[in-house]
């Protein structure tokens, strides 16, 4: 894992989680894709290369960060994680029913994964990502804003990267001698 693509998920979410507390959520969008896109940035000319899925997150974020603030309707930062991981969801299980494994469309680059293997991945990442989405719909609409977006910080994100980590075996043992 590359540092800049980690800083890229966690540094803003820590903006957002202080920003939040000192300023309140407008502020904390605000500045968590402030951050998020001169992290980017930066990953571009360090890396020469810009990271597709971290950009999408950027840029679906700062779209809703707009929306919220020009229309001072907090539900556009609240449903922006189900929006984003929905859509994630439909992506990877629509295109396994087409026979489709879009997890090596994001990162055939980096891993020589049989066919079997992006096919079990894009099943468990998109059933996790409807998973986020669904859990995003019932805790904004239970909580307040700052329980959401404790729950968003200290357990969706933790949550993500301890399923990242159990995908591990997964993808080590299906490694190919060739990419698929």
């Amino acid at each position: 894992m590359r540092l800049w693509s980690f800083a890229v998920e966690i540094v803003p979410l820590g903006v957002f989680f202080t920003v939040n507390t000192l300023y309140g959520l407008f502020a904390a969008a605000g500045a968590s894709a402030s951050v998020a896109a001169i992290i980017l940035v930066a990953t571009a000319i360090f890396e020469r290369r810009i990271a597709v899925f971290p950009a999408y997150s950027v840029v679906l974020s700062a779209a809703f960060t707009i929306a919220a603030i020009a229309l001072s309707e907090k539900i556009f930062i609240k449903v922006q994680p189900t929006v984003f991981n929905g859509l994630f969801a439909v992506t990877l299980l629509g295109g396994l029913a087409m026979g489709v494994p879009v997890m090596r469309a994001f990162f055939g680059a980096q891993f020589g994964l049989t066919e079997r293997t992006w096919r079990l991945l894009s099943l468990r990442w998109g059933l996790f990502f409807a998973l986020l989405a669904v859990g995003n719909e019932i805790a904004w609409r239970s909580l307040s804003d700052d329980g959401w977006v404790a729950l968003k910080v200290f357990v969706f994100a933790p949550a993500t990267g301890l399923f990242a980590l159990s995908q591990l075996p997964l993808t080590l043992r299906g490694q190919s001698s060739r990419a698929d």
